[in-house]
């Protein structure tokens, strides 16, 4: 199995954070579609983990809720 560099995961993950999209991203990186989605998913469940962890009994007085959420709970309710 091909590992990717710490250098090359880097430059795949900022442009995802930078807004690009997976298929643009993979045209500007060279890396294939599957390879950025098995990269994004590792991240993210590690992410899940830590904030899971990290963020307990906090004393929240006000949250703001970014709109985003609401697309990707609306893609998520389709692709079941």
């Amino acid at each position: 199995m091909n590992t990717l560099s710490l250098e090359r995961r880097s430059q795949i993950l900022s442009a995802l954070v930078e807004g690009n999209s997976v298929r643009s991203t993979s045209r500007m990186t060279g890396a294939h579609i599957g390879t950025i989605l098995s990269l994004l998913k590792r991240v993210g469940d590690g992410c899940e983990r830590l904030m899971d962890r990290m963020m307990r009994d906090l004393q929240c007085e006000r949250l703001e809720l970014d709109e985003i959420w609401g697309y990707v709970h609306c893609k998520q309710k389709w692709a079941a």
